[in-house]
């Protein structure tokens, strides 16, 4: 039960990463020192995803199924979790480049609109 519920807690912390690499710069809005952590996420994901590495927090999760006896599954997490809410077909490399795009575009526009506010801040709001 203590592996199950380390492999779950695994899970969720892999989906928060996520999450905060996405929309992690709107924080930064708020709090601009965010982006001392946002962007290092950023980068580290997006090399993920441009290399077709495996985050070490998949293994570690597969590690604490297989003591937990659970059955593990082939992949990362985002194929395994992400990617059939979101996609019907296996990952392949041209799905990872776009997912790499899509963080980089994604964030170079929240960046630019907060650029533009600190630049601007009479027109801004």
């Amino acid at each position: 039960m203590f592996y199950r519920l380390m492999a779950d807690a695994i899970v969720v912390l892999h989906l928060a990463y996520v999450i905060f690499v996405v929309a992690g710069g709107l924080l930064v809005f708020r709090w601009r020192r965010v982006a001392l952590l946002h962007l290092p996420a950023v980068v580290w994901a997006v090399l993920l995803e441009f290399r077709g590495w495996l985050c070490p927090l998949t293994p570690l999760e597969l590690k604490l199924r297989a003591s937990g006896g659970q059955a593990g599954y082939g992949g990362g997490f985002i194929e395994h979790y992400i990617l059939p809410v979101l996609y019907p077909a296996e990952l392949d490399k041209v799905m990872q480049i776009g997912i790499g795009s899509l963080v980089i575009a994604v964030n170079i526009a929240v960046y630019g609109w907060l650029l533009w506010r600190i630049k601007n801040p009479r027109l801004s709001g």
